[in-house]
């Protein structure tokens, strides 16, 4: 089923009655400079600044004059419900969070105890977002362009997600050749993790896979490792580090981590760019959907069976089926028309 919602402007509280609001900020990395105007004014316009006490340290110099909740590491849930009581009493409320409050932050807790509440978003209680850098971003900043191809984040906490999901989405990603981002890599009591990891992806990456290591990012201790998979979990890695484990075309060199975008299999890099024999500038690969279907199909018809196709192109049998069975509708774009991505 489809919905198609209308994007409105966050509602002032102060038209809403008595009630207040709650701002769900993410406050980027850690540093004000990172900080976005919106996320600055909002904790600017709160009543009530709720967050983890090493959050409400980094925005310190914002708190004058506001109340300020201070929770601990895992009082994520009791956030919620102090920042929506509060919010009910009539008061503009700043939950805050590092990074991103919807990337591993404070938004989905937030929703799960507002809808159990009885919210709906016609409540007079007006709920809304702050987008923040992320760690990943940050991190990838830091470092140099990891980030530039497909790319996931895994957390490696186990205190809410049973372990054999998370090692199915590690076993996942690092066969599909995904860059990774390792979130809550290691813990103290939390010590197996970041090994079972590294012991997953070292089944489909080459043992020299290029892994930074960066520690509180933009922050006052910042600490930055560059190291290999097969030495990743021999490293000093805690709870404010970020793992990022490259994939199998992610270099290193002049001590930055980058990630081609693929540009190679399409210009020939050493010839000044030019298009490569048999591929269209501003056109998909010669390899993309359309021109893979036209090969397997000829491979096919020249007697390759379902499970040698599924070996040679690593895809599931029943997949190859589904697309030699379906109609050949797809037909290649007029030769005038140009796509705007490379």
């Amino acid at each position: 089923m489809t919905t198609d919602t209308s994007v409105t402007p966050p509602r002032d509280a102060g038209t809403t009655g008595t009630a207040g609001s709650i701002s769900l900020v993410g406050i980027g990395p850690g540093h004000t400079d990172h900080m976005t105007a919106r996320a600055r004014t909002a904790i600017a316009e709160a009543d009530v600044v709720v967050g983890y006490v090493t959050y409400i340290k980094l925005v310190a110099d914002l708190l004058d004059g506001k109340e300020v909740v201070r929770k601990g590491m895992t009082e994520e849930l009791d956030r919620a419900v102090h920042a929506l009581e509060a919010a009910r009493a009539g008061k503009k409320v700043a939950l805050i969070s590092s990074g991103d409050a919807g990337v591993y932050g404070m938004a989905g807790p937030t929703y799960e105890v507002l809808f159990q509440a009885g919210w709906t978003p016609e409540d007079d209680v007006a709920v809304e977002i702050v987008p923040g850098a992320s760690a990943i971003n940050a991190c990838a900043a830091l470092v140099g362009a990891p980030l530039t191809h497909d790319f996931c984040s895994i957390s490696l906490s186990d205190l809410l997600t049973p372990w054999p999901v998370i090692a199915r989405r590690l076993d996942a990603a690092a066969a599909a050749d995904f860059v990774v981002a390792l979130y809550n890599p290691k813990s103290g009591r939390r010590t197996r993790q970041i090994v079972e990891a590294q012991r997953l992806f070292l089944r489909h990456r080459r043992a020299d896979t290029p892994v930074a290591i960066v520690k509180s990012a933009y922050r006052r201790r910042q600490h930055i490792v560059h190291t290999t998979l097969d030495q990743m979990a021999e490293q000093d890695i805690g709870m404010l580090s970020t793992v990022l484990i490259g994939n199998s075309s992610t270099f290193l060199r002049a001590g930055l981590m980058v990630t081609p975008r693929g540009y190679a299999n399409k210009y020939d890099v050493d010839q000044g760019f030019e298009t490569r024999e048999g591929e269209k500038a501003g056109r998909s690969l010669s390899s993309g959907l359309l021109g893979w279907i036209e090969g397997l199909r000829a491979e096919h018809a020249a007697g390759a069976g379902l499970a040698e196709l599924a070996s040679r192109h690593r895809l599931p049998a029943d997949y190859i089926e589904q697309v030699l069975a379906a109609p050949d509708e797809h037909a290649p774009a007029e030769a005038g028309t140009e796509e705007t991505e490379a």
